[in-house]
Formats: structure tokens, C-alpha cells, sequence
């Protein structure tokens, strides 16, 4: 019994190690993905030992899923001190989060795996196309439900009764919004149309500080160039600050068969700038949002 617990710390110790090092790695390379990658691995591990298929939906994955959502809920509580309000207003049943996407969705990755250990759900995602492209994250992607995304998939999926995130502004606000945290979704209504369809309630959620946490070199005029002309990801990012992360999320927004898609949309995005102009003191600032970490008093805010 003691030997078992001498190895269960020993590991412990490893697994802290491992993420201690990936950090200093993407300081060092500037190459935020790296956790992500070292996620995936541990997963070609355990499907390796345990001669797993490609049946993610099956409970034989359930171990591999809750040790990297145990590892992400970890690093989100030590580096960012990551706080999640406002889940009892996620319904039992589907629905549909929006969210205001940050320089990464860092913050997204947190909200999956607090979620999962809170209520027990995972909750799917609807990612850009360049997600795919990272080499060494498939089976990651897969085991949570991750893909890009028609219009048919999403609906079905969300029939099925499953909730299912996405980011109406995607890889653009991700690039060029700033510490004003503006909401870049354009004439975006694709998703407002997908919890039409679905009969489904769409739940605004924000994260507070995410901008501090990190941050783009997006008003550089000759990388918004690029980007507009090649659509490539090529505006680079700095940060990696231990700022609070705080997510928010609001009152749903009901489905309501005589709402168009356009009006639907510009509730959800009314809702999500309610919330931003809640939580987050705008322009951003890094040395307040470090300072947060121990500032008690706005945990309920």
C-alpha cells in the first residue's frame, strides 16, 4: 500500500515536471501548441497499452479522456488560477456556447475540463481548419469530439443531445482583436441558424483577462496583409502570463421559432458583450490582471 502510494506521488511529480518543462519550451520557441502535443502523446500511449480502436465513444477511452482532463484542470488552477461562474446555467440537455475567442483558446480548454469534472459532460467543439493541420493532435481531437464543422454535423450533434462550443469570431478575432476585446464576428450567423435548426438554446461565455494572458502582434499592418492575402496563420503571439483567467457564462438565450438567424446572432453577441462589459475592466492591462491572481474580493463580480 505504501509502495503504491510512493509511485502514485512519484508520477505525480513526473506529470508536474513534464508540464514545468513544456512551459519554459514555449517560451523559449514561441510554439503554444506544445501541451496540446504532449496531451496527444500520453493518449498514443494508453491507446498503444490497452489496444485501443478507433471507437472514441467507447468507455474503454474514458481513462485516457479523464487523465488529460485532469492534467488540463491542473494547469489551468496553477498557472492561471482558473475560475468557472455561471455553469448551473448550462441546461441539462443540449445547447449551443458562444464564445469570444482569445489570442488561443486556452481558456476554452480550461472550461472543457472543469466542466467534465464538475458535471461529468464533455462537450463538443467546432474548430477552424488549421486546427487539423498541427501535426501530432489528431487523436486528440478526436477522443473530444473536436471537428470542423458543416452545418448538418453541427445540427445533428446537437439533436442528439449534446452541447457543442464555438467561436463565432474564430481565427480572425483570435489575430486582431485586442485588449479592448472587441468582437470581430463580421455578418457571421451560420451558428445562430445551427440552434434554429437544433431547437436549441445558445449560452454566451466569456474569460476574463484572456487578452492578458496572451496576446497577437495583429495591428502590425504587414501580418494583417499577409493573413488577408493568404488566409495562412502567420501573425505571431507572445505571452504565456500567469494572469487570472475567470469564465463567465450567462443566461441562455432560449430557442424561439419566430427569431431569424440575423436577430438570433446579434443577441447572442449582445449577450456575450454584456458580459464582457461586466467582468473586464477594458483596455486590458497585464500587471493588473497579474495582481488579480491575489485580489480576493472579485470572485463573485
Amino acid at each position: 500500500m505504501l509502495s503504491r502510494s510512493k509511485s502514485s506521488i512519484s508520477e505525480q511529480k513526473l506529470v508536474n515536471y513534464m508540464i514545468y518543462l513544456t512551459d519554459i519550451l514555449e517560451e523559449l520557441t514561441g510554439l503554444e501548441h506544445l501541451k496540446t502535443i504532449w496531451f496527444s502523446l500520453l493518449l498514443h500511449v494508453y491507446k498503444r497499452k490497452y489496444l485501443l480502436n478507433g471507437d472514441y465513444s467507447s468507455k474503454l477511452w474514458d481513462n485516457g479522456r479523464q487523465m488529460v482532463i485532469c492534467l488540463w484542470d491542473l494547469y489551468g488552477k496553477l498557472w492561471h488560477g482558473y475560475e468557472l461562474h455561471g455553469v448551473e446555467n448550462i441546461p441539462e440537455g443540449p445547447g449551443l456556447i458562444v464564445y469570444y475567442h482569445g489570442a488561443t483558446p486556452i481558456d476554452y480548454l480550461y472550461f472543457l475540463a472543469r466542466l467534465c469534472n464538475q458535471k461529468g459532460r464533455l462537450c463538443h467543439s467546432v474548430a477552424d481548419h488549421f486546427t487539423f493541420k498541427i501535426p501530432g493532435i489528431k487523436l486528440l481531437l478526436d477522443i473530444f469530439g473536436v471537428m470542423h464543422g458543416g452545418r448538418e454535423e453541427c445540427v445533428q450533434i446537437l439533436k442528439n443531445g449534446h452541447l457543442l462550443g464555438v467561436s463565432p469570431g474564430g481565427v480572425r478575432e483570435a489575430f486582431f482583436s485586442d485588449e479592448n476585446y472587441n468582437l470581430l464576428w463580421g455578418n457571421r450567423k451560420g451558428f445562430a441558424q445551427v440552434a434554429i435548426d437544433a431547437k436549441v438554446p445558445i449560452i454566451p461565455m466569456f474569460t476574463q483577462n484572456l487578452r492578458e494572458g496572451y496576446r497577437t502582434l495583429g495591428k502590425i499592418w504587414s501580418f494583417r496583409w499577409l493573413y488577408e492575402y493568404t488566409r495562412l496563420p502567420v501573425v505571431p503571439l507572445y505571452g504565456g502570463f500567469p494572469v487570472k483567467f475567470r469564465t463567465y457564462i450567462g443566461d441562455p438565450i432560449p430557442y424561439d421559432p419566430n427569431v431569424t438567424a440575423a436577430e438570433l446572432a446579434e443577441k447572442a453577441k449582445t449577450a456575450i458583450q454584456s458580459l464582457r462589459d461586466r467582468h473586464q475592466k477594458t483596455p486590458g492591462n497585464i500587471l493588473r490582471a497579474l495582481l488579480e491572481r491575489f485580489d480576493k474580493h472579485q470572485k463573485d463580480d
